[in-house]
């Protein structure tokens, strides 16, 4: 792909303005939150140019903004940020992607890395074991159609109403775990067909299943308040989505908003960017199954999370309460939602898409659970299964300036092709292991594709984004056991 030669101001240390005047027809400036160092590999490709493209969107407020994990996407970049009015704005399917509600779920426990001596890879073992991975992979849970129409209206509840988790892991999910704009007729036969087998599964690609242990706490006070006690201490990072059920979806309406467009007379300079107005038929139908798909993604977060405990009383020999196998939080980080935010200094109902982009409300704001009010929302960010993943908390500076919205990941560096080019899934495991990392894959060549070197250094990512103060650094794990498809 071309490199980007278009123009970028710098604001400041971390943010950089296309301006809107780059491309006629542009209604508000892009601004990306990189560091210098981060620009030159930024333009190598023409996510820039989908930044600029975003900001045509009919009802857009404030910029079309990008996070530092930015690269080429589906209309919109991965890392993307963009807030629609809902009265006469519109909704793409491109600005949430076909991995609707990709997520992660964090748990923490009681035991430290002295505790897991000799057991880590035993624990690794067992989670391959128990949680069904890979590519197209069926899971053990059997539900018929009516059953997945509850599952797409109730999310990670109905899971707990079956005794799969603990009702005390709802409050500890963003939304908690559900979007009650659900609407299963919305959904596709083809949707449900790809659905229904994969109900409680990891996948593949980039989605994993992970022991960690904590490495550096940099904020004490917020680690405790989220249950982080401390150095050594053991966590469990499960990312993962709505499989072949949300893509199924995202294809699906792709088709619809094609015709939209014509319909409604949208111009736009890339029709990947294809879109409805938010209020319309087309634009509420999309809405309505992509809930569905972000519930069903809910619902397999919580599937997983109840076997992760399960295998972890099998190997310790005690009760999951008893290992302090609590769940700190559970975020999305691909979705489209319907927020009051102010604009201008009137609270407006927006249609905020996110796609490789986080929610990091602050303190104070209501819909971060009551328990962890007072210092901000728990912000997830997984790095690569070679270095670490970050805890953080989300601040008043992204409530002004991103709507809440901080980035995702590390971000690819190298395409899936170009990594296996580089190494063998035999040499990656085996330098893994020389650092003491356990790995079990599914796939052949998953290990290459998801070596370190194919993306970008995630704590490069997460220091942007602190510098920025549109989240804050809380804690660093790195990888003991890792599971991939």
């Amino acid at each position: 792909m071309a490199e980007w030669t278009g123009p970028l101001e710098k604001v400041d240390n971390y943010r950089w303005r296309i301006p809107k005047s780059y491309k006629p027809g542009m209604r508000t400036e892009g601004i990306i939150y990189a560091t210098q160092n981060m620009i030159a590999h930024i333009r190598q490709d023409q996510a820039p140019e989908q930044v600029a493209n975003v900001a045509f969107l009919p009802g857009i407020v404030g910029p079309s903004m990008a996070m530092p994990d930015i690269h080429w996407g589906y209309g919109f970049p991965i890392g993307g940020v963009a807030a629609m009015r809902y009265e006469d704005g519109v909704v793409s399917p491109g600005g949430v992607g076909y991995d609707i509600n990709c997520g992660v779920r964090l748990l923490r426990t009681d035991l430290t890395i002295d505790d897991l001596k000799g057991k880590v890879r035993d624990l690794t073992d067992q989670f391959y074991l128990n949680i069904p991975a890979g590519v197209g992979g069926e899971g053990k849970l059997r539900v018929d159609d009516n059953e997945l129409k509850q599952v797409m209206r109730k999310g990670a509840r109905w899971m707990i109403e079956r005794g799969i988790g603990w009702p005390e892991d709802l409050d500890a999910s963003e939304q908690s775990g559900c979007l009650d704009m659900a609407d299963p007729e919305c959904v596709s036969k083809d949707a449900i067909k790809r659905g229904r087998p994969q109900l409680g599964t990891l996948g593949a690609g980039n989605h994993f299943l992970e022991i960690q242990v904590v490495e550096e706490v940099y904020d004490e006070r917020v680690a405790e308040t989220f249950g982080i006690t401390g150095k050594g201490q053991i966590t469990v990072m499960i990312h993962t989505g709505s499989r072949g059920f949300g893509h199924q979806v995202c294809e699906d309406s792709l088709q619809v908003m094609q015709r939209a467009v014509a319909k409604y007379g949208i111009d736009l300079p890339d029709r990947q960017l294809a879109c409805a107005p938010v209020r319309s038929q087309e634009g509420q139908d999309y809405l309505g199954a992509m809930a569905c798909a972000a519930n069903f993604a809910w619902a397999n977060r919580q599937a997983i999370a109840h076997w992760v405990r399960e295998s972890f009383e099998r190997v310790m020999g005690a009760g999951a309460h008893r290992l302090g196998l609590q769940q700190i939080y559970d975020v999305a980080h691909n979705m489209a939602k319907i927020e009051d935010h102010p604009v201008d200094g009137v609270v407006m109902k927006l249609c905020v898409h996110r796609k490789g982009a986080t929610r990091a409300f602050g303190p104070g704001n209501p819909a971060v659970p009551e328990r962890y009010r007072e210092v901000g929302q728990p912000v997830i960010v997984p790095g690569d299964m070679g270095r670490y993943s970050f805890l953080l908390v989300g601040t008043e500076t992204a409530m002004k300036e991103t709507w809440g919205s901080t980035c995702h990941g590390a971000g690819r560096l190298l395409s899936r092709h170009a990594a296996i080019k580089r190494m063998s899934g035999k040499e990656v495991q085996e330098e893994l292991a020389a650092r003491g990392i356990v790995v079990k894959a599914k796939g052949r060549d998953t290990l290459s594709e998801e070596a370190s070197y194919a993306y970008k250094d995630v704590a490069d990512v997460v220091e942007t984004c602190a510098g920025a103060d549109i989240s804050r650094l809380v804690a660093k794990m790195r990888p003991l056991g890792v599971v991939k498809g």
